[in-house]
């Protein structure tokens, strides 16, 4: 397979999606060109323009930077169509009408590079259909790719081949979306809706339906089918509100104009709860109203009886949840399905319907069960797809109720099970998910998973109950491992030679025991490896130290004995700092506190883009202690070298107001400006690529030579620093922005990088500064303030502003 290197893209269509999908694509690197219609009035790439400048007030953001935007052309098809002939990939992302769609392509056809790939970006129309309005040289390199919304955060992109399109098309393109950008791909055929909306939409009928049917509320139906049912925490119809009534309303007309003579379709009506509310403009969240509203403070949910709205806040009755907390799934579902509460009647019947479905549908929408599970698992956030969920409670006894139900018609669609639920290899080995791959009714026979390259960089991909797969929690060989931590290596596709450290606190905690897990990883990764990496099968990579433990301590021994622990966490960053071999930092999610200070002293860090970074010691009211102080110092110094001392202050308020503020980057790009992480330090897009990429860097360190840096000394900015950074917190405590204890905060930060009571300009080095920060950390432990804001902490988990 030939690599697929898109230097430049083109997106046709600057609506919320394309103008999404361009963002996505700059964070990659990826220079974009925007187009939209020709503007009436003002530029005539105006539309576009618009559609940039919004992107940088989005939330979430879908930039990893809004200077990004910058990379982002707009263009328009009256003056910009040549601009084509420069891009590698063109996605397509207009509204969904079949006849505008052919009407573009064979607008653009004629501009676009010969081995240029077009892709439609539709939710589900038939691309098929569409491809029909491609110029006929351009039909082996269409497809569908299918971003779901927002495309930055969500990591399905289904992809649609027709029968004309290019294996190898599919292949490459797979390849760049799921390394380049990140992506969970999943091939579907080219049916109405493809996968995850096909049974996404699916639930949403039959949930409407059956809270019907056990006259339960919006909101009661949200707490039950939210977290407590393992999918997104939004649950149905705040979900529903998030991506617009009008979009579900049409993914809903899409399936009932083009299966009608489905046996299910009885069920494809629009409900006619979506259907009011469309007609009152209330379509969500973009209009600030669709089942729920937002009046003031209060939460409203739409009673479609009185057809307003009313207070919100109904949850899930007590002995539904405790059912719904069982580990066990055998016993979770037999529960839920004898009980008579009609809560626990409604949670078995939307489980029941939505296996039901994916069992008859599999054959037509996916090759394999596999294929089905992922998309539900990427694309709706669910913590198991159907048949995984169907399989860990038991493949038969929950097949035989299935059976029961649709026989006794209390299932809403009469339509039996296929035959290969009750015969054959899966009903004889007990579920679809194998460990040699998954079913495949049309193949009769459990499929493997991709061979393609790209997966290689996947040292443990997303796995699927039932098919046994290593995990980071136990896979490789132990070197060591107790409650805190485990030193681990791996085997083969070049990752050897590199000890591993997870660790296993709870929320990743650094204490006593991972302080000595890490020293312990150290020694051992000097004495017989090449290099060092810590990495987590899990998120987060860190909340910071253990408050927990640091309590007794305090109690037991004081201010004196938590100096003592600093400075054992001091010196343990040191260490992983001045290492004899590379020690590299695998972040993801959250890594605050002591955790961004773990990841700022290893010798360099490879970052998920989904990683948020920051120094928060501000909101307990203490300040950073492990190091994290005398590395921002330290760095100034670097960066402003020979410059005069104005400078280096410069570089240093950067820094010292990301601390006193607590602010924590939105992306692992956006740490980069802050200075969390190092232009040098790689950002990768896919979750699963992490720890593979963090041994080759430890790796290629090592073979090019590795030395740990020099211990030098380097410039403080002194007393003068100080009193400049303190009249500027004097600004914002006076004008209202920043508490008292919160200056008072920020002037000990500012006191500790300027390296205390010295002259501008004086020689300091790390342990000078560590010092400072030890006295200035115990110190904070006896002020009123700070003990409030610690105990708000750890009773609320909430930070307290005093």
């Amino acid at each position: 397979m030939s690599n697929f290197n898109v230097r430049r893209a083109a997106v046709l269509g600057a609506g919320v999606m394309g103008a999404q999908i361009a963002a996505h694509l700059v964070n990659a690197k990826v220079d974009v060109i925007l187009f939209d219609l020709p503007a009436k009035d003002g530029p005539k790439s105006a539309i576009a323009i618009k559609a940039i400048e919004s992107l940088k007030k989005m939330n979430p953001a879908p930039l990893g930077h809004a200077d990004l935007a910058a990379f982002i052309r707009p263009a328009n098809y009256d003056d910009d169509l040549g601009e084509l002939r420069t891009c590698e990939l063109v996605i397509e992302a207009i509204a969904e009408r079949t006849d505008w769609k052919h009407a573009l392509y064979a607008k653009v056809g004629p501009h676009l590079k010969a081995d240029a790939i077009l892709a439609t970006n539709t939710s589900g129309l038939p691309i098929t259909k569409l491809a029909e309005g491609v110029d006929p040289a351009i039909k082996a390199r269409f497809c569908g790719v299918h971003f779901f919304n927002p495309p930055r955060y969500m990591h399905l992109v289904e992809l649609i081949a027709t029968h004309q399109t290019q294996a190898d098309v599919l292949d490459r393109l797979e390849a760049f979306l799921t390394s380049t950008l990140g992506k969970g791909c999943v091939r579907a055929k080219d049916t109405p809706n493809f996968i995850a909306n096909r049974i996404g939409t699916y639930g949403m009928f039959a949930t409407v339906a059956e809270a019907a049917k056990f006259g339960l509320n919006y909101d009661v139906v949200d707490d039950l089918t939210g977290e407590k049912m393992g999918r997104a925490k939004s649950g149905t119809f705040r979900t529903v509100d998030i991506v617009g009534l009008d979009v579900v309303g049409h993914v809903m007309k899409t399936m009932q104009e083009s299966l009608p003579g489905d046996a299910f379709a009885g069920l494809y009506e629009t409900p006619e709860v979506i259907t009011t509310l469309i007609g009152k403009g209330a379509l969500g969240q973009k209009t600030k109203a669709g089942f729920y509203r937002k009046d003031d403070k209060a939460i409203l949910r739409f009673d479609p009886a009185k057809g307003d709205y009313v207070p919100a806040g109904g949850k899930a009755d007590e002995i539904v949840a405790r059912i719904l907390k069982k580990k066990d799934p055998a016993e979770r579902l037999k529960l839920l399905r004898e009980s008579g509460n009609p809560q626990a009647q409604f949670v078995w019947a939307v489980l029941r319907d939505g296996f039901h479905y994916a069992a008859c549908k599999l054959e037509e929408i996916a090759d394999n069960a596999r294929d089905v599970d992922l998309a539900m698992r990427f694309g709706f956030a669910a913590a198991q797809g159907p048949f995984e969920a169907w399989q860990a409670a038991g493949w038969k006894q929950v097949a035989d109720w299935i059976k029961s139900d649709i026989d006794e018609g209390k299932a809403p669609v009469n339509v039996a099970l296929p035959g290969w639920v009750f015969d054959g290899p899966v009903a004889e080995r007990g579920g679809v998910h194998q460990q040699e791959g998954s079913w495949s009714p049309v193949r009769r026979e459990f499929v493997a998973r991709s061979k393609q390259p790209v997966y290689n960089r996947q040292l443990f991909p997303v796995s699927l109950a039932g098919e046994n797969a290593a995990t980071g929690h136990t896979a490789g060989n132990t070197l060591f491992e107790d409650d805190s931590i485990r030193l681990f290596t791996l085997h083969g596709r070049g990752v050897d030679d590199v000890v591993v450290a997870s660790i296993r606190t709870k929320a990743h905690a650094i204490g006593p025991g991972v302080i000595s897990g890490l020293l312990r990883a150290v020694e051992i990764a000097e004495r017989e490896y090449q290099g060092l990496v810590i990495w987590s099968p899990d998120d987060p990579f860190s909340y910071g130290a253990d408050l927990q433990a640091m309590l007794p301590v305090f109690m037991s021994g004081g201010a004196g004995a938590i100096g003592e622990a600093e400075k054992q966490l001091q010196d343990a960053m040191l260490r992983l700092r001045y290492a004899q071999v590379p020690t590299v930092a695998a972040v993801a999610h959250m890594a605050l506190g002591g955790g961004c200070e773990l990841a700022l002293h290893c010798a360099r860090r490879v970052a998920h883009l989904e990683s948020y970074i920051g120094l928060v010691e501000v909101g307990v009211g203490l300040i950073p202690g492990g190091g994290g102080l005398a590395y921002g110092a330290r760095r100034a110094a670097e960066l402003s070298g020979a410059a005069p001392d104005a400078q280096l202050l410069d570089f240093l308020k950067r820094f010292m107001m990301a601390a006193a503020t607590a602010q924590v980057s939105r992306s692992a790009i956006e740490a980069q400006a802050i200075g969390y992480l190092l232009e040098s330090d790689q950002v990768v897009f896919n979750r699963n690529e992490l720890l593979y990429a963090a041994i080759r860097e430890a790796k290629a360190m090592s073979d090019a030579g590795y030395r740990a840096p020099r211990r030098a000394p380097f410039r403080a900015a002194g007393r003068s620093g100080i009193a400049t950074i303190s009249a500027q917190l004097a600004n914002m405590r006076d004008g209202g922005l920043i508490s008292a204890h919160d200056f008072h905060l920020g002037r000990t930060i500012a006191e500790v990088m300027c390296g205390g009571d010295v002259e501008p300009g004086s020689l300091v080095n790390e342990e000078w500064l560590m010092a400072l920060e030890r006295k200035a950390f115990t110190s904070l432990l006896t002020h009123p303030k700070t003990q409030e804001r610690i105990m708000g902490m750890m009773q609320t988990g909430k930070p307290v502003r005093n």
